[in-house]
C-alpha cells in the first residue's frame, strides 16, 4: 500500500503522520510563518529521515497516494488582521448596524470593512447602473475584494450579470467580487454577509499560499492534487477549498482523532485538553461524539456554516508568563515558534512553562524534541530571574513551583468552563505537546480520576486528519411547506456534488450521499432519497447534503487486557522539583520500550521524541494495545 500523509500546521509546530501498513511515523518541525511552505516541506523531508534512513522528500512525496493538510495560516491571517481592504456592497435600507452589535462585530467590521461600504437601490430598473456605479468607487477607494450581500439569490444574480457586462473577466480591470449567496444560501443576512466578509478577507491569502504548496509539492512529483482538511472533517483539492472552512482545522483533527480513541476504549463522555503552542482548546465527547454548532463561531462572529464547538483559552507552551499587581500571570501573548521560549536560543527573553519544566528538571535538554533541539538551561534561568523572581521578591525555585500552579489553574479553568453544564463525570485526553506534562495537574484540580494520553499526543491534530475522506457539504435554507422546495434544492445540492466530485477525480455513484433537515425547533431529519419528502412545519430550516468518498486511514488495534507485564527498567533518573519544594530523583522510561499491558505507579516520566507525560504520585498507568497511556488516579494528595 503506497503511504497516507496527513500534515496539520500549527503556530509553533507543524506535525505529520505518515501511515503505511498500519504503521506511523511521526515527526516535527518549527512553524516558519514568514513562509508556511518551507515548514510543510521541511516535516516531509524530517519524516523521510526517519523511514528511508538519509532524506528523501521526493521519494515519500511520489510514494504518498494523498497528502492531507490542515493549515494554521487563514487563523493567523484573522487573528492578526492581515489581509485583504475589503469592499461591500448591499440593498439600500440594509440594517448595517446588525453587522455592528457587539464589540467583537464592531472592532473586525472596522479592520476588514471601515468606511469601504455602500447602499445601493435594487429595483429592477435602477440595478445594473447603481452596481456598476458602486463597484467604481469602491475600486477607486482601494477596495480589493468586494462582498456584494444583497436580499435575495435573484439579486445577487442580476447583479453579477451587471458587472460582467462593465467588468469582464478576460480584462485586466476584471474585479474579484464574493456573491454572498453564491458561498451560502442563508436567509439570515447578518450571518450571511459575515460569513462572506471574513471568506472574502481569507480567499487572497490561501489562495496565494495553497497553490504554491501545490506547486512545490508537484516539482516532486506527487501523484494526486494536495487535500486540504477543513473545520468540518472534511478534505477536498485545493481549487475545491472554501477559504472559511480552514479557519480551525487544527483543532477539528485533534477532534476527530479523540472520537476515534473515545469509541475505541467505549468512553462514554471525554472532555479534550489539547495544549499547543498559543493556546488549550478544550471540548466535551458524549460516546465519542464531536458536538456542532448549526450556526458556527469564528473569531467570535457568527457564521452560517456549522462548526465545531471547542473552547479556546490563550494559555499554551509558548505562553508568556509576567507579573502584575504581585501576582503571576500567564498568556494570552505567545512568543510562538519565533522567538519561541527563553530556552530555544532563538532570541526569546520571556518565560514560558517551556522553560519552568526546563528548571524543574521535568525536561531533559539533550532529549528535547528528539535531541534535534538542544534546550538553554542558563537563557531559561535569566528569564525568570528578571521576569518573575525579581519582582516578586521570592526565590528561584518557590517562582517555579508558583508558575507551575498559574499554569495549571489557567488549564483547570479552561477545562473546567466546557465541563460546567454538569454530566456524567468525564475522562480527559491530553494531547499537544505540552497536554502529557500537565495532564495529571489539572486533572487533580478538577477531580478527574481517569486519563488518557495517546501514543501520538504531540501530533494528535495531524493524526485525527488522517481520519478524513474526501467530501463536500452543502447547506441551504428551506421554507416549511409540502416538501416541493425542499426537493427542487435537492436536486441543485444533487448538481453540485457530481460537479465537484468529478473536479475530485471521482463519480457521484461512487460516493456515499447523506442529506438531512435541520428543522427550526431544533429537530435534524434524515431525508431518505427513495422515499417521498415529508411536509415540514413552518419556519426557515437547514438542509444538508454530504457527498463523501472514503480514502483509506489508520485502523485501530483491538484491546486485550488479560495479560499483565511489568514496569519496564528506567533508562535513567532525573532530579525533579516536587511540590513540597524538595527535588527528587523521578524515573525516566522511554515510551518506545513500553510494551503493551506493561503497568506501574508514579511519579515517573515517561519520554517520547516529542513530549514527555508527567505522572505524578497517587496515579498508576498501563500501556494499551495501541501504546496509549492509560493513567488512573488511586490516591488524593493533601492540597
Amino acid at each position: 500500500m503506497r503511504s497516507l500523509v496527513s500534515i496539520d500546521n500549527g503556530g509553533t509546530f507543524t506535525d505529520i503522520c505518515v501511515f503505511s501498513e498500519n504503521q506511523v511515523t511521526h515527526a516535527k518541525s518549527l512553524t516558519t510563518p514568514y513562509d508556511l511552505t518551507k515548514c510543510l516541506l521541511d516535516v516531509l523531508a524530517e519524516a523521510s529521515s526517519k523511514m528511508y534512513g538519509p532524506s528523501d522528500l521526493t521519494r515519500l512525496v511520489n510514494d504518498t497516494e494523498f497528502l492531507r493538510y490542515s493549515t494554521t495560516a487563514g487563523t493567523n491571517a484573522l487573528v492578526q488582521r492581515s489581509g485583504a481592504r475589503l469592499g461591500l456592497i448591499v440593498a439600500k435600507g440594509a440594517p448595517l448596524s446588525d453587522l455592528r452589535s457587539n464589540d467583537v462585530e464592531r472592532e473586525l467590521f472596522t479592520t476588514l470593512v471601515g468606511e469601504r461600504h455602500l447602499s445601493i437601490d435594487v429595483s429592477k430598473g435602477q440595478l445594473d447602473a447603481s452596481i456598476t456605479d458602486a463597484v467604481n468607487y469602491l475600486v477607486e477607494f482601494g477596495a480589493r475584494p468586494l462582498v456584494v450581500s444583497l436580499e435575495s439569490a435573484e439579486q445577487e444574480d442580476r447583479a453579477k450579470s451587471a458587472i460582467l457586462a462593465s467588468f469582464p473577466r478576460h480584462l485586466l480591470g476584471s474585479v474579484p467580487i464574493q456573491y454572498s449567496f453564491d458561498l451560502i444560501n442563508d436567509e439570515n443576512w447578518q450571518r450571511r454577509t459575515w460569513t462572506a466578509l471574513v471568506n472574502a478577507f481569507l480567499h487572497p491569502t490561501m489562495e496565494r499560499f495553497l497553490y504554491n504548496a501545490e506547486r512545490e509539492l508537484r516539482q516532486h512529483r506527487t501523484r494526486r492534487p494536495l487535500l486540504i482538511y477543513g473545520n468540518d472533517g472534511s478534505s477536498s483539492r485545493v481549487a475545491k477549498t472554501v477559504a472559511i472552512k480552514t479557519y480551525g482545522s487544527g483543532p477539528r483533527g485533534g477532534l476527530e482523532a479523540a472520537a476515534a480513541t473515545a469509541q475505541h476504549y467505549g468512553l462514554e463522555r471525554v472532555v479534550t485538553m489539547d495544549i499547543g503552542g498559543t493556546t488549550t482548546d478544550v471540548s466535551v465527547l458524549d460516546w465519542g461524539l464531536i458536538q456542532e454548532a448549526d450556526a458556527g463561531q469564528l473569531d467570535g462572529i457568527s457564521v452560517s456554516f456549522p462548526a465545531s464547538e471547542v473552547f479556546s483559552s490563550g494559555v499554551g507552551g509558548s505562553s508568556v508568563f509576567y507579573v502584575e499587581d504581585s501576582t503571576i500571570h500567564v498568556g494570552p501573548r505567545s512568543v510562538g515558534a519565533v522567538p519561541g521560549p527563553a530556552c530555544f536560543g532563538r532570541g526569546g527573553e520571556e518565560p514560558t512553562i517551556t522553560d519552568v519544566y526546563l528548571l524543574m528538571g521535568i525536561l531533559e535538554p539533550s532529549t528535547y524534541f528528539g535531541g534535534s533541539l538542544t534546550l538553554d538551561e542558563q537563557r531559561a534561568r535569566e528569564a525568570i530571574q528578571t521576569r518573575i523572581v525579581e519582582p516578586l521578591g521570592i526565590g528561584f525555585d518557590e517562582a517555579l513551583l508558583a508558575m507551575e500552579h498559574a499554569y495549571q489553574a489557567r488549564l483547570a479553568t479552561a477545562v473546567g468552563g466546557a465541563l460546567s453544564n454538569g454530566g456524567p463525570p468525564a475522562t480527559l485526553l491530553a494531547y499537544g505537546g505540552a497536554g502529557p506534562m500537565n495532564a495529571c495537574g489539572a486533572a487533580e484540580i478538577l477531580g478527574i480520576d481517569e486519563i488518557y494520553i495517546p501514543r501520538f499526543a504531540a501530533v494528535f491534530s495531524a493524526f485525527g486528519v488522517g481520519f478524513s475522506d474526501i467530501s463536500h457539504r452543502y447547506r441551504v435554507t428551506v421554507s416549511g411547506g409540502d416538501g416541493s422546495e425542499m426537493q427542487e434544492k435537492l436536486d441543485k445540492l444533487r448538481h453540485r456534488a457530481e460537479r465537484d466530485m468529478f473536479a475530485e477525480g471521482f463519480e457521484l455513484g461512487d460516493c456515499k450521499l447523506v442529506a438531512t433537515v435541520q428543522l427550526s425547533s431544533g429537530k435534524k431529519l434524515d431525508i431518505d432519497f427513495d422515499d417521498e419528502l415529508v411536509k415540514l412545519e413552518p419556519g426557515q430550516h437547514w438542509l444538508d447534503l454530504t457527498a463523501t468518498k472514503a480514502i483509506p486511514h489508520y485502523e485501530y488495534l483491538s484491546e486485550n487486557g488479560s495479560s499483565t507485564k511489568p514496569r519496564p527498567d528506567p533508562i535513567r533518573a532525573q532530579s525533579v522539583l516536587v511540590a513540597s519544594g524538595k527535588r527528587e530523583d523521578v524515573p525516566v522510561a522511554r515510551l518506545d520500550d513500553l510494551n503493551p499491558n506493561m503497568h506501574g505507579a508514579g511519579p515517573l516520566l515517561i519520554e517520547d521524541d516529542y513530549f514527555t507525560a508527567r505522572i505524578l504520585d497517587g496515579w498508576e498507568f498501563r500501556i494499551t494495545m495501541n501504546q496509549d497511556i492509560h493513567l488512573q488516579r488511586t490516591t488524593r494528595r493533601e492540597p
